[in-house]
């Protein structure tokens, strides 16, 4: 058992460090081809961040452990709004620019829409339902990057002088091997993360459903932890609330679809509420709550309130002891 602990602690920090050296690795080689840096935000930046969980659950789904795979993408949907969000707002609320999260705000809502669909009305995530979500996924990357650079050939090239002192200074043999070094890690911490997230939650008798919709979700989200955090020092925190949608959208298309489409599972039945399954009574309704929560008053009125922020940490809060009470 304390094994298992230590384990499940190093696979915690291998997905964390693989995670920012995998980041750091790819935005180093896509600004020395001179990528536009809001190309870069959208894309590389993004799903690096979302990476730990794309690993945890299609490693959880290839092993046979839909519970996992399943609780952490719902769980990390939570964890991001209403923790992570949550801090910066009660913190330090800010004005948002609602033309920028319209679009991932609507590419959630509709993902969403079939992810619940398809928990209510069949109880089971088949391939195709996982090639659909993909294919969500591939539509808004192409959306994104259309945008990207239509916005960037408006924008000011950065001078030939400081890209070449940037690529002396920085060879690209350093970025590549933070490249491959962070993805080693993120699959090394994955399968940690799983194997002795599972056996320590046997040994408590816990279910593995809880266990990913808490602690393994909150492990997968320490690296938009650290960027609204660092968001917030730099006096920049409405920007975390853009890269949190943007990573609760990846949870949904990208996360849900690789692990669905590599082993289909059937939502998970381990816990129940006054003998209903708990994930369509609390889980998935939560999620859907803490998303509109946030995002509506952001759409609506372009800013956000402390009061937002403390209400949606009080949720969190009454969430998690409900996963170990009821």
């Amino acid at each position: 058992m304390i094994q298992a602990v230590i384990l499940f602690i190093a696979g915690l920090l291998l997905l964390i460090k693989g995670g920012d050296w995998f980041v750091d690795g790819a935005t180093g080689i896509a600004n020395r081809f001179h990528i536009p840096e809001i190309l870069i935000g959208a894309t590389v930046v993004s799903i690096g961040t979302t990476l730990p969980e794309v690993m945890v659950s299609a490693t959880s789904a290839a092993k046979g452990i839909g519970a996992m795979a399943y609780g952490n993408a719902i769980g990390s949907i939570i964890c991001n709004t209403a923790l992570i969000s949550a801090v910066t707002i009660a913190v330090k609320p800010a004005g948002v620019e609602k033309k920028s999260l319209r679009l991932p705000v609507i590419f959630f809502f509709i993902a969403a829409a079939i992810y619940v669909a398809t928990a209510y009305l069949t109880g089971y995530f088949s391939r195709p339902i996982g090639v659909v979500l993909l294919t969500m996924f591939v539509v808004y990357m192409v959306v994104v990057v259309r945008q990207a650079f239509g916005s960037a050939g408006q924008a000011k090239k950065v001078p030939a002088e400081t890209s070449s002192e940037a690529e002396d200074e920085e060879p690209i043999a350093k970025d590549l091997v933070l490249l491959v070094v962070g993805a080693a890690c993120i699959a090394i911490g994955a399968n940690l993360l799983v194997d002795n997230g599972t056996i320590i939650a046997t040994a408590l008798g816990v279910p593995a459903s809880v266990i990913a919709l808490t602690f393994v979700a909150l492990g997968t989200s320490l690296p938009e932890l650290v960027t609204a955090i660092t968001s917030l020092v730099k006096g920049h925190g409405a920007l975390s609330l853009g890269n949190v949608i943007g990573a609760n959208l990846f949870n949904l298309v990208l996360v849900s679809g690789v692990s669905v489409t590599i082993a289909p599972f059937a939502v998970p039945i381990e816990k129940q509420i006054a003998g209903m399954n708990a994930s369509l009574v609390m889980d998935i309704p939560v999620m859907l709550f803490v998303m509109l929560f946030l995002t509506i008053p952001a759409l609506v009125k372009g800013k956000l309130y402390r009061s937002q922020g403390i209400i949606l940490l009080a949720v969190y809060a009454l969430y998690v002891v409900g996963q170990f009470v009821l």
